[in-house]
């Protein structure tokens, strides 16, 4: 794979600070069910890096500590980490809302199955991949019969109550399938609705859009195919300074499956520590709150571009 960071470390992307903390996205894990080739996590069935139960212990200790409001599960698959379940009954007991990033198959799996009744018992918010709402261009970047997979555990979502509700919300996230900006997240949520409903019957709160972010395997991708430079003056010349106030990580920590805490999940792959200074873990998080600038490279303009991307979607 090739190493992207070299070629996107000297930026002149704004300077950008941090303002109060409202959510701590934790990494449970790089393994994954699935291989996509956008993933900027390089995630698979082959990775081995899990979160352990004493790391989860220090999560939760920082929930109290700093009244975190909003935990963000990711992965990889989050939900092959044995301890999952654990964390979110204790993130709950906290009052903490919880939201989990699935990417649908995985709840498919023959011991994840209850994990249906479980999101719904705790009021999990659900964010799932669904990069399209024909199988077609799912299965081709996703895998073979992802996108069936991904129809039956929506439809067993709204069964129980999912998509109709503030309690049981369930997001879908669209993603171009190559080195291209996402169209206007407004409309693309009205064709997901009328498509997934006239052909599958299945329904959903909202449509967040994501621009591919040009590092790991889909910034590898792009080198191999000698369009990174292109994607990268796509993403320059499509600045919105708009969306720079709205961006995620100006409320937002990115905490790995080891605990050491970053500016955001994207950094984190990176590599890139907070502030420039030393890897910190989560326990040492109060040591450095001081350090309210954001750390940033050229990948911080697949956040600002066109209408702005961020984990909730669209910023303008």
């Amino acid at each position: 794979m090739h190493n992207v960071y070299p070629l996107i470390k000297k930026s002149n992307f704004p300077i950008i600070y941090r303002g109060s903390l409202k959510t701590l996205q934790v990494n449970l894990g790089y393994k994954c069910n699935q291989s996509c080739l956008h993933c900027h996590v390089n995630a698979g069935p082959k990775r081995k890096e899990m979160m352990l139960k004493t790391t989860m212990d220090d999560v939760l200790n920082f929930i109290d500590e700093f009244n975190i409001t909003t935990i963000d599960l990711t992965g990889g698959a989050p939900e092959l980490n044995s301890d999952f379940e654990y964390l979110v009954s204790q993130a709950r007991m906290r009052k903490c809302h919880v939201i989990d990033r699935c990417n649908l198959t995985i709840l498919l799996e023959p011991n994840k199955q209850h994990l249906f009744e479980f999101f719904y018992d705790n009021q999990v918010e659900i964010i799932a991949s669904l990069p399209c709402y024909e199988e077609k261009n799912v299965d081709s970047q996703r895998g073979k019969n992802v996108f069936n997979k991904s129809i039956e555990s929506l439809k067993r979502l709204n069964r129980l109550g999912y998509g109709f509700s503030e309690n049981h919300k369930l997001n879908l996230v669209y993603n171009p399938l190559g080195p291209y900006l996402p169209s206007s997240q407004k409309i693309l949520e009205k064709q997901y609705k009328l498509k997934l409903k006239i052909n599958h019957g299945v329904v959903f709160n909202n449509l967040y859009t994501l621009t591919n972010m040009p590092i790991l395997r889909f910034g590898s991708t792009l080198i191999s195919n000698n369009r990174f430079n292109e994607y990268m003056k796509l993403l320059k010349d499509n600045f919105n300074n708009e969306s720079v106030e709205k961006l995620m990580c100006k409320s937002l920590i990115s905490v790995d499956y080891q605990g050491y805490v970053y500016d955001c999940d994207f950094n984190q792959m990176l590599g890139i520590n907070m502030s420039n200074i030393q890897k910190k873990h989560i326990t040492q998080y109060g040591k450095i709150n001081s350090c309210r600038k954001i750390n940033t490279a050229d990948h911080c303009y697949a956040c600002t571009a066109g209408s702005g991307s961020s984990c909730g979607g669209s910023l303008t």
